[in-house]
């Protein structure tokens, strides 16, 4: 009786287990934390406007509530999206459009 043959790995399942120096830097790079910005509007303000602000005072802007945000990094947009209400009552963005280029500006 012969023994049974134990079956090569997968190249995938190598890949796994050995990972190389590309991959394990690969991983690094995509752990990192990277800062999201949302722009929601502008406003253009005199500097007596700007003294005379306090409490309860209401800074209008450029865009309407309905209106698309954008996400950025680093000044370039990676998104489009409108504002939501998460489950726990905070201001959230729903995705809607990722410009193909996005990604490609970042690099």
């Amino acid at each position: 009786m012969t023994a049974p043959m134990e079956a090569e790995p997968k190249p995938a399942d190598v890949e796994r287990r050995d990972p190389s120096t590309a991959n394990q830097h690969r991983r690094t790079i995509f752990s990192v934390p990277v800062t999201v910005t949302v722009s929601i509007g502008q406003a253009r303000l005199s500097v007596s406007e700007i003294l005379d602000l306090q409490p309860e005072s209401i800074v209008p802007l450029t865009s309407r509530i309905e209106d698309p945000v954008d996400l950025t990094i680093d000044n370039k947009i990676i998104a489009k999206g409108e504002l939501v209400e998460t489950e726990d009552g905070s201001l959230g963005v729903k995705i809607t459009e990722i410009p193909e280029q996005s990604y490609d500006d970042l690099g």
